[in-house]
């Protein structure tokens, strides 16, 4: 068990690389009557939630974590010489308890967050951060796991060499050969980033629940549908009624809602809202918390020998250093801002057209003009597709079917397993010969106790050396229709149901003997590749015709709907990019900036226009696809200094993509392929050597990323 791993991104809710439970049984005399104690006795070791309850996390995580403690003590005070069984596996096998609670724990903290958890979790964030520390800060455990690095490495092959050289590596960059100062400093940097970190990922979902923005009459909502004005009205009724309609944000700067809204004024409203909802005037303010944050872990990085917290981060990635991520993201934009200028030009012209000539385009602008130009280019709208995209058809005839046709595996609904809330759907996974893989809970609407965005991880991983089948969950924050209402997906919420489940599918499909090597448990950089090119399969026409299906009628979208749909995909798609890059341009400012360079408070706004205006993509309409205030990706996940690796992983996927394409979108060997030689294999082999074993090519060709976006 790799305590790195586990607390390290759980902590941040990305807890992409949990440990799972075993199927042991273990005691504790201070556990009875509570459902951690044991392994649960539901199939595949599944969370019993009809027993569990908020009182029973911190009991269960406090035993977990003195059981791992005793676990400790035995390999540190063992008198026989250190080997790779007698301390590599006895620490790998070491927290099964604590495994089984904090996974269960944190999935349910991100995804139902109500107040009762939010005080537990305020609980145990420091237990565990202290916890985390504690295992790093063991001179005696260290000092054997060096003993067996130094003695046995070069003797052990496969899975057991590179878990060795996993956890050595990871009490290496946690500051195990820090002297006893160093060590003491960094313990309560940690201690105080966890805290920080946690109140920023709550706080986000509080500014969101009170950013409402009220609209006094329907006359001001003119463009939208008779339904989703309904939906304004369930919203302000639902918030106390303050108006007649109410406006609820989502995560990022740009809102759904923006491309049909024809009132500018409006627009402009709803836009200052989401860009100004935890601003300094704001009372959910987070500026505090990205300063303090920033410093702390900048000291971080310089007390464990590097020159800023993104060079540490990046040390442990397949961009290697800061160096080479901003050359990546300069090149880059080298290439496209001729391109995003161009487009600018185009959608402000158009504008003009009704506006007239010295109309400017402004953020709040480019949705509206671009789905109007898209509608007159296509003639369609989203309210054209939308009863084609009913959620349980996209998941089941897009998404699982896609899996089935590519991979060989099958998906059966089941109603006998309980589940933290009532509108999850559990599935087991079947492999080709018909045998059971795992499980698959899926939980996709949004609710005031979700945090906001979209997410996988697991409640249990799987590992041969445990005999664990993986047990994966995705999360989305897809709007609920009314009580008897078929639920729609926007184009968004398809590609996004597609990613997500990407990152499933590299769960469900792993086959590693260690838990702590298998599934996602890879690098930053490359655990999106899965994922984004899992969103390929969402505009592969036999996929998409299997999916896109009139919710009342049954019948496919008509062949010029459908031609149309497909081709506006990639209709103007220059400002998407442009948002993903001035975020990561943002991202990487923070963390390039040394303890003593980097900004307080007072100095953060400006110090964040300064990196957009580096960037260069400081056009007028352009505004990044998070501002720091409510970048939880990078202040409240597990994503700093490593934004830039959703563009990274998509150089990846695009060349993916191609091979394909070439070789049959559909065709089962490829998929066995792609499946054997990247999804099954987690983090037991040299991830660029892996991807060079499947599409052939020697290194990434970053070339692929702008025709794969449709930027010519």
């Amino acid at each position: 068990m790799n305590i790195f791993k586990t607390t390290i991104l759980t902590l941040t809710g990305m807890a992409l690389l949990a440990s799972a439970g075993c199927s042991k049984k273990e005691t504790g005399t201070s556990l009875e009557g509570n459902p951690f104690k044991e392994v649960s006795s539901l199939p595949f070791g599944a969370p019993d939630f009809s027993k569990i309850t908020d009182a029973d996390y911190l009991p269960a995580i406090k035993a977990g974590i003195e059981q791992q403690r005793e676990e400790i003590r035995a390999i540190v005070e063992s008198d026989e010489p250190a080997t790779f069984e007698n301390v590599i596996l006895a620490y790998e096998k070491s927290g099964r308890l604590l495994d089984r609670a904090t996974n269960t724990f944190f999935a349910v903290s991100g995804a139902d967050g109500t107040d009762a958890i939010t005080k537990v979790e305020a609980e145990v964030i420091p237990l565990l951060t202290s916890w985390g520390d504690e295992i790093t800060f063991n001179d005696k455990l260290f000092a054997k796991i060096k003993t067996v690095y130094d003695n046995e490495l070069n003797a052990l092959q496969g899975e057991d060499k590179k878990l060795l050289e996993e956890i050595y590596d990871g009490f290496v960059r946690s500051g195990a050969n820090l002297d006893a100062e160093q060590k003491k400093e960094l313990e309560k940097i940690n201690a105080r980033i966890a805290v920080l970190e946690q109140t920023f990922g709550k706080r986000l979902p509080e500014a969101v629940n009170n950013s409402l923005i009220w609209i006094s009459s329907e006359e001001e909502l003119a463009g939208l549908t008779p339904d989703a004005i309904e939906q304004l009205k369930h919203n302000a009724e639902a918030n106390g009624s303050k108006a007649p309609y109410a406006v609820i944000l989502t995560n990022t700067t740009q809102q759904p809602i923006l491309a049909s809204l024809e009132n500018r004024a409006v627009r402009e409203q709803i836009y200052n809202a989401s860009i100004h909802r935890t601003d300094q005037d704001s009372k959910y303010n987070t500026y505090p918390i990205v300063a303090e944050l920033a410093k702390l872990r900048a000291k971080k990085g310089e007390i464990l020998g590097f020159a800023n917290y993104a060079d540490y981060s990046l040390s442990n990635s397949m961009a290697k250093n800061s160096e080479n991520v901003m050359n990546f993201l300069n090149s880059l934009i080298d290439n496209f801002l001729p391109k995003l200028e161009r487009e600018m030009k185009e959608i402000e012209k158009y504008a003009q057209r009704t506006m007239g000539s010295d109309f400017s385009l402004r953020p709040y602008d480019i949705p509206y003009y671009s789905a109007q130009m898209k509608k007159e280019h296509f003639s369609i709208s989203e309210e054209d597709v939308k009863p084609y995209f009913q959620v349980d058809s996209v998941l089941e005839n897009g998404v699982f079917y896609a899996a089935t046709r590519a991979y060989g595996i099958t998906f059966e609904e089941r109603f006998d397993l309980p589940t933290y809330h009532k509108d999850m759907r559990v599935f087991t996974v079947k492999d080709k010969d018909g045998s059971e893989m795992g499980l698959f809970y899926f939980d996709p609407f949004a609710r005031p106790t979700k945090r906001g965005g979209a997410w996988m991880s697991a409640l249990q991983k799987q590992s041969r050396f445990y005999d664990t089948k993986p047990i994966i969950y995705n999360v989305l924050n897809i709007v609920k229709a009314p009580e008897g209402q078929p639920t729609f997906c926007t184009w968004d919420n398809v590609t996004t149901l597609f990613h997500e489940f990407g990152h499933a599918l590299h769960g469900l499909l792993s086959d590693c003997k260690y838990n702590s090597l298998s599934g996602t448990a890879v690098y930053r950089d490359f655990v999106e590749m899965p994922s984004q090119f899992n969103e390929y399969f969402a505009t592969v026409p036999e996929v998409f015709d299997h999916y896109a299906k009139h919710y009342e009628t049954g019948e496919p979208m008509p062949a010029a709907l459908k031609a149309n749909m497909l081709n506006s995909v990639l209709y103007l798609p220059a400002y998407s990019l442009a948002e993903n890059l001035a975020a990561s341009y943002l991202d990487m400012a923070w963390h390039l900036s040394s303890s003593e360079q980097v900004a307080s408070e007072a100095e953060a706004p400006d110090f964040e226009a300064q990196a957009f205006e580096q960037s260069r993509l400081n056009l007028p309409q352009i505004a990044p696809r998070y501002r720091s205030t409510y970048f939880n990706h990078v202040w409240g996940g597990g994503y700093a200094a490593g934004y830039y690796s959703y563009v990274w992983s998509e150089v990846l996927t695009a060349n993916v993509m191609d091979y394909f394409t070439a070789h049959g979108s559909l065709n089962p060997e490829v998929g066995q392929a792609f499946r054997d030689k990247i999804l099954s294999k987690g983090n037991t082999v040299d991830l660029s050597q892996a991807f060079t074993d499947f599409t052939g090519l020697a290194e990434p060709d970053a070339a692929a990323l702008l025709p794969a976006r449709g930027i010519k």
